[in-house]
C-alpha cells in the first residue's frame, strides 16, 4: 500500500549540481539546487573541482530544503541519494553524507539510479504532471547520457538505444565551445537558432541500423566545417552564428527522433517520455509535439525545472523504492558507470 504521510531526504550530486529535495508521499515540498560557476572558466565539468564544490554546497543545500519544506530532520522517513551514474567523486561525496545522515537518524537508506530519477520524475504529484501507462519509451537526453529504453515499471527497464560515442547535450557543448559560446552551451544555442535558419548549412545524420545512435560524426564534421570556413573568412562563426547554431540543432535532434520514431514502431509504443537537461531544448519539444500529433502518440515533457539534475526526481524514485522496501545498506558502494537494477 501506498502511504502518502512518508517524507523523504533526497539527495543528487552526480554531476557538478548539489541538490537536495524533501517529498512527503509523490509531493514535492522543496527542491534545491547549487549550481557550480567555477567550470565555466574550463569550457566543461573539472571533477576534481565538482567533488570540492559538493563538500562546501552539500550542508547549506539540505538545510536550505529541510527550512523550505518546514520540515524537521526527526520527521524524516527515509534518505534517498544518487548511486550512479555520474563522477565518482561528486557521487562518494552524496553518498558520504546521506549514509551518516541516516545512520544517525536510524532511518532507511535508499540508493537510486540518476538516470531512471529522470524518467520516474514524471509521476511526481503535479498539476502539470500527467503521469503515463506502463509499458512506454522513456528517452533520457542529457550531457552525459542519450538512451532509449522500455520502461515496463517503475524499476523494470531495458535500454534499447544509446549512444555509441557522445551524448547529445555533450554535442551541444563541444561545438558550442567551437563557436565561443560559455558553457553549458545548449542554452545559448537554443536560444540564438531562434533566428536562424536550420536550412542553411548541412550536416551528416548517421544511419546505424539498429537502435542506437551517434553524435561523434556531426560533432567533427560541424568543427571541421568551422575552421575550413575561418580560413576564407575569419569573422564566418561571428557572420553566421545564428544560422549555424539554428543548423546544428537540427540536426542533433533529427538524429534522435528518427530512432525514436523507429523504437515506438518497431516495439508498438504509443506514450514517449522525454528526461534529462536537453528536454528542455525548444527543437526537440516543439519536433516531438508534431511528431506526437502525426503519429498519435502520447507525449509526456517533464517541467522544465525537473529536466535538469534535480533531487525531486531521486526523491519520487526513492518513494516507490520504500513501499517495496528496496532498502540499501552502509556497505553499498558509489558506480560511475552503475546499470539499470530494481
Amino acid at each position: 500500500m501506498l502511504r502518502e504521510t512518508d517524507i523523504i531526504l533526497a539527495i543528487e550530486s552526480s554531476c557538478d549540481d548539489t541538490a537536495a529535495a524533501v517529498l512527503k508521499g509523490r509531493k514535492v515540498l522543496s527542491n534545491c539546487v547549487a549550481n557550480q560557476e567555477i567550470h565555466k572558466a574550463y569550457g566543461g565539468v573539472v571533477p576534481e573541482l565538482a567533488s570540492r564544490a559538493h563538500q562546501s554546497k552539500i550542508i547549506p543545500v539540505v538545510q536550505q530544503a529541510l527550512s523550505q519544506a518546514n520540515i524537521d530532520k526527526k520527521e524524516l522517513t527515509a534518505i534517498a541519494y544518487t548511486q550512479g551514474p555520474g563522477l565518482l567523486g561528486s557521487l562518494l561525496v552524496g553518498s558520504a553524507f546521506a549514509k551518516s545522515f541516516s545512520m544517525s537518524l536510524k532511518i532507511p537508506l535508499i540508493p537510486i539510479n540518476h538516470m531512471q530519477g529522470h524518467l520516474l520524475v514524471h509521476f511526481i504529484e503535479d498539476e502539470r504532471i500527467k503521469s503515463p501507462k506502463f509499458p512506454f519509451l522513456g528517452v533520457t537526453l542529457s550531457g552525459g547520457h542519450t538512451q532509449l529504453i522500455l520502461v515496463k515499471n517503475y524499476f523494470d527497464m531495458e535500454i534499447l538505444g544509446t549512444t555509441l560515442d557522445d551524448a547529445i547535450g555533450e554535442a551541444f557543448d563541444k561545438c558550442g565551445k567551437r563557436m565561443g559560446l560559455t558553457y553549458p552551451a545548449g542554452q545559448s544555442i537554443d536560444r540564438i537558432a531562434k533566428i536562424g535558419d536550420p536550412n542553411k548549412f548541412s550536416f551528416p545524420i548517421s544511419k546505424l541500423k539498429n537502435y542506437n545512435v551517434s553524435y561523434s560524426g556531426v560533432k567533427t564534421s560541424f568543427i571541421n566545417f568551422l575552421s575550413n570556413s575561418e580560413q576564407k573568412d575569419s569573422n564566418f562563426i561571428r557572420n553566421n552564428m545564428a544560422d549555424l547554431c539554428a543548423s546544428l540543432q537540427f540536426t542533433l535532434v533529427q538524429i534522435i527522433l528518427t530512432k525514436i520514431e523507429l523504437v515506438a514502431m518497431d516495439k508498438k509504443l504509443n506514450q514517449i517520455i522525454i528526461g534529462g537537461g536537453v528536454a528542455a531544448n525548444s527543437e526537440i519539444r516543439n519536433q516531438l509535439q508534431k511528431k506526437a500529433k502525426s503519429k498519435g502518440w502520447g507525449l509526456f515533457l517533464p517541467p522544465i525545472e525537473y529536466t535538469s539534475d534535480n533531487a525531486a526526481m531521486i526523491g519520487i524514485s526513492a518513494y516507490y523504492k520504500l513501499q517495496k522496501k528496496y532498502f540499501g545498506k552502509l556497505t553499498d558502494v558509489s558506480d560511475a558507470r552503475l546499470k539499470f537494477t530494481q
